[in-house]
């Protein structure tokens, strides 16, 4: 089974609510950016990843905004699944940008990257903003493997949700459209272009299904087949 939650920002707790209880062995968790365990290096931190990737179910994530992404790209690139993962250790895989894969025959388009509404963040550690957002050619990477299988998956996971998505979820909260950006747009696009039974994203912090195929999630944990 496939199973989706929302940022988990490093919070090991989230492993031990009782929704995860649900998870077997041979299940997938993918999380939708914001993973937040790959943060600074410590001793106890790697001792977190270690102990994740011990889990007997897999246990994915796709980068969101708060991760480090210097750390992140110290790990070896293996392919899983039929797309390019970094493996950081057992069953513990970062979703790479723009990669498809297949699981228990379903197919899934994973594009990390986002925006920290955290303006602290941001003039604190420009090299990390700066891998925040994909670069161009890794849009076109992304765009090309969606050409290959004629635009149509089963599920897309990102962190950001498409432009139009975010601006409604900003407006029902009471928020400015000032965190929309170029990345939001080509997701729009991307939606507009691809066939999919369910997109899943992170970043709002709220756990909403939007219409029948947008769920934007957070501490909830579903499985793919009934969300």
């Amino acid at each position: 089974m496939i199973y989706f939650t929302g940022d988990t920002h490093g919070d090991l707790g989230r492993f031990s609510q009782p929704g995860m209880r649900k998870l077997k062995k041979g299940d997938t968790l993918i999380i939708c950016g914001d993973f937040g365990f790959l943060w600074d290096g410590s001793k106890v931190e790697k001792s977190i990843l270690k102990k994740l990737g011990k889990k007997s179910y897999n246990v994915c994530f796709v980068d969101g905004a708060h991760e480090n992404f210097e750390l992140l790209q110290e790990y070896p690139v293996a392919e899983w699944n039929g797309g390019k993962v970094h493996q950081l250790g057992g069953r513990l895989f970062h979703l790479m940008r723009g990669q498809i894969y297949t699981i228990e025959g379903k197919t899934i388009f994973a594009m990390g990257g986002g925006v920290s509404p955290d303006e602290e963040f941001r003039s604190e550690d420009e090299n990390r903003m700066h891998w925040q957002i994909p670069s161009r050619e890794e849009l076109r990477a992304a765009t090309a493997a969606l050409e290959a299988v004629n635009g149509q998956v089963d599920y897309i996971v990102t962190h950001e949700p498409p432009l139009r998505i975010k601006a409604f979820l900003q407006l029902k909260q009471h928020d400015s459209n000032k965190d929309l950006t170029g990345l939001n747009t080509y997701f729009e696009e991307i939606g507009k272009c691809c066939r999919f039974e369910r997109w899943f994203f992170g970043s709002m912090h709220l756990d909403k299904r939007i219409a029948s195929t947008h769920i934007c999630l957070f501490r909830k944990i579903i499985p793919a087949n009934e969300a």
